[in-house]
């Protein structure tokens, strides 16, 4: 094992930077999707930086972002090793901030080099803690911005252990002792600019000593230096705005669309049938979610749909794709507050899609409903649990007798309909509508305005008058109509 003076030395030029897209859950759950597998990107070793040494921010630009993360530092040469063996080919943790400019993430479309290559845009240190004696998921990430925590998080629960990301590059790609990895950086991430100081600091608070790399401090200064016509120029849109800053509200940026609390009870109050002939008026007579049907009657369904989709079931492809931290898994554990998870489970009822345990992962979380097209296990169950639940109906089976999870949180086709995630998902004992966010508030307003005039029309049937002319109602219905709601 390389020692602590040289492995130290390292850090000043990696042979290699490798850095992880996405790994924390909290991180995850900002940008709203789950990898598959991790994805990485390079970074030249010229990025590296020391604990106080100052990074320009490119003239020109605006949304230079940081992100604390843990790098590990490899200790020997690691090629075809296993998750188990991953580890050992540690020699130490230390800290480091991924800085990257969000102004030029077009230009490179996912290799990140220009956005997050530039000088000084990796400090590492200041000191290695040695892996040895240190358990990889009790370590902490915290980031200070100008004194200010803004980065507070685990390795306990990372979507991708590190043991596993030098097992998977060392397949094809030869680690050697010194060469950075990049883990990934928690929620909390945002922009900072010219005279802010950012701060990031690993530790292991529970190991014996209590362990620390010290704070890696980073100056941040304006650059002077304009970027050339010959290159590629700053260019941003609010979505990056968005991402860099963490959400559209840290930018100062407008909600996109808020299902919120006034807009819940407006949908609640009309019911499917209603919001089913607006929606045809408008064109859209394929958004019914069909052959699905609450496990308990009378509930009302609202809320925002996330989606999860299987593909069907093929052995080598379950062996891959079904055990561990899968899909499935996933998409139940990444659910928010208002969340409905809509499964496209191809309309087969012969197999379960979710059962009890993930059912009840989904209400702790409070998500506000699940939908499939497929089966449900532990029926009876899950009904009890309260959280609303529409399917094609019970099957004891587990889902690897069909399917396999594959996909979380794209577009998918369940019942027949397509659902994005984003998508208004409004469900009762007539059935489970989709709806787009923007005819959300239109057609609930006009809903609201059919069932009031239904009601009218109802009350003068009881009260023995004919349908002719009144439903739908004609010139003089209508006067009257208006006169009633006065």
């Amino acid at each position: 094992m390389t020692g602590k003076t040289e492995v130290a030395n390292a850090l000043t030029r990696p042979g290699k930077v490798i850095a992880l897209h996405l790994n924390y859950p909290s991180r995850i759950a900002q940008r709203g999707s789950t990898p598959e597998q991790p994805s990485y990107f390079l970074k030249p070793s010229t990025s590296v930086a020391a604990s106080g040494d100052a990074l320009e921010r490119p003239a020109g630009t605006e949304l230079l972002a940081f992100e604390g993360e843990i790098a590990l530092v490899i200790g020997r040469t690691a090629r075809r090793v296993t998750p188990d063996e991953g580890w050992a080919a540690v020699a130490g943790v230390t800290a480091a901030n991924d800085f990257g400019v969000y102004d030029l993430r077009w230009a490179d479309k996912g290799s990140n080099l220009r956005s997050k290559g530039g000088d000084g845009f990796t400090p590492l240190g200041p000191a290695v803690i040695p892996a040895e004696g240190l358990d990889p998921a009790d370590l902490r990430i915290r980031t200070w911005v100008n004194g200010k925590l803004v980065q507070d998080d685990t390795s306990t629960e990372l979507v991708f252990p590190f043991g596993r990301l030098v097992a998977d590059l060392s397949q094809l790609i030869t680690l050697e002792a010194g060469d950075v990895i990049l883990t990934g950086t928690p929620a909390g991430s945002s922009v900072v600019g010219p005279g802010d100081v950012v701060e990031v600091e690993v530790d292991a608070p529970q190991a014996p000593g209590a362990p620390s790399t010290g704070r890696l401090v980073t100056p941040i200064t304006d650059g002077s230096q304009p970027l050339a016509e010959y290159g590629a120029r700053p260019r941003i849109d609010d979505l990056q705005r968005a991402e860099a800053w963490g959400s559209r509200a840290a930018a100062g940026l407008p909600a996109e669309f808020d299902l919120d609390d006034e807009l819940r009870a407006q949908l609640a109050s009309v019911s499917t049938a209603t919001l089913s002939s607006q929606l045809r008026k408008r064109g859209y007579d394929d958004v019914s979610i069909d052959g699905v049907h609450s496990n308990q009657p009378g509930a009302r369904l609202v809320g925002r749909a996330r989606t999860l989709r299987f593909v069907p079931f093929r052995p080598d492809l379950f062996a891959d794709h079904g055990g561990g931290f899968n899909a499935q898994k996933r998409a139940f554990d990444t659910l928010g507050a208002g969340d409905i998870l809509v499964i496209e489970a191809r309309g087969v009822t012969t197999t379960g899609t979710v059962g009890d345990i993930l059912a009840l992962r989904a209400q702790m979380l409070g998500a506000v409903g699940i939908v499939t097209d497929g089966g449900i296990r532990d029926f009876t169950t899950v009904a009890e649990l309260g959280i609303p639940s529409f399917s094609a109906g019970p099957h004891p089976a587990v889902l690897g007798r069909r399917h396999v999870p594959w996909e979380t949180d794209g577009t998918v086709a369940c019942g027949g309909a397509t659902v994005q995630p984003g998508d208004v998902i409004v469900g009762d004992d007539d059935g489970v509508l989709v709806i787009p966010p923007h005819l959300v508030r239109e057609v609930v307003a006009d809903a609201i305005e059919q069932e009031r005039e239904e009601r009218f029309i109802a009350e003068q049937v009881a009260g023995g008058a004919s349908v002719k002319g009144l439903y739908p109602m004609n010139a003089e219905w209508r006067a009257r109509y208006e006169e009633w709601t006065e």
